[in-house]
């Protein structure tokens, strides 16, 4: 029960609880999404979930070449952090669609 005098606090918390809940569901469903990018032509593709955990890394054969390592270790960095940076896109314009644009700092 509201304390008499809190109504509209009370209203405002209990939206606010709402909104947290909401996020809360939107960030576990988005947690189990998939997330692909490629690197070097399509050569190196990193799959990455919604949190921007590495789930796959797929090599061409052709870009494995021992006398160049550093060309290859490159190529997976750059695949990963744009798979992660994707990640973090879909995360935030799904989020803002759950908070209606306001900004709720910690909840994503």
């Amino acid at each position: 029960m509201i304390p008499k005098g809190m109504g509209g606090m009370g209203n405002l918390l209990k939206q606010a609880q709402k909104v947290q809940q909401q996020v809360m569901k939107m960030q576990e469903e988005l947690a189990n999404r998939e997330i692909s990018a490629q690197a070097g032509g399509g050569m190196v593709e990193a799959t990455v979930n919604g949190r921007g955990e590495i789930l796959r890394l797929r090599l061409e054969p052709e870009v494995v070449d021992p006398a160049d390592a550093e060309m290859l270790a490159d190529l997976i960095v750059a695949a990963v952090g744009e798979a992660q940076r994707r990640a973090q896109q879909m995360m935030q314009e799904e989020m803002g669609k759950v908070t209606g644009g306001m900004n709720l700092p910690g909840m994503f």
